[in-house]
């Protein structure tokens, strides 16, 4: 199956977490995936969106509720991970396509999670890490935050850091800025 290179799925997740190591019987699962879609050829960026996922393993932190601002009432009428799996591959065809993250640990969330609840991996072989490539090509001694990373190319960060679909609308500007050189 040919891979569609027109749009870049850029993706970040927010999972739950603790301030430590997770209480006996739960594991870090995903809670939110935030999803921007970026027009490869323009540079512009559409279709953000939350995809909320109820967590089955786990239960929602103080700590993470403040870092996030996810709270379990917002996860109440979410999906689970497997409908959230199928939804990217049906609507959004992420199996076909490249999709990009900041940093490796959303996808390694998405190969641990894939693997441990045995449900497909939704996306293709193609993963673009922008905290690399940013750091790569602008000759950065170390990768750098996403809030650095819009200060360092002069954009705005837009909406609240640590919600996904924040998170993935401003990935997707620095994915842009990257690739094209020019800011959208």
């Amino acid at each position: 199956m040919a891979q569609r290179l027109d749009k870049i799925l850029v993706i970040d997740v927010e999972a739950t977490c603790w301030d430590g190591d997770p209480p006996a019987g739960q594991t870090s699962e995903i809670i939110e995936i935030g999803l921007c879609v970026l027009d490869v050829a323009t540079g512009e960026r559409s279709a953000p969106r939350a995809i909320m996922v109820k967590p089955q393993r786990s239960t929602m932190s103080e700590f993470c509720i403040q870092l996030t601002t996810i709270t379990p009432e917002m996860l109440v009428d979410g999906m689970d991970f497997s409908a959230a799996c199928a939804l990217l591959r049906e609507e959004y065809r992420s199996h076909q396509r490249t999709w990009a993250s900041y940093g490796d640990y959303d996808r390694l969330q998405f190969v641990k999670q894939c693997e441990q609840w045995d449900i497909p991996y939704p996306f293709g072989p193609s993963h673009i890490n922008v905290k690399n490539l940013l750091a790569l090509q602008f000759g950065l001694k170390r990768e750098v935050g996403l809030g650095r990373a819009t200060r360092l190319l002069g954009l705005p960060f837009e909406g609240t850091a640590h919600r996904g679909v924040d998170d993935a609308w401003n990935i997707a500007a620095v994915l842009a800025r990257v690739l094209l050189g020019h800011n959208r």
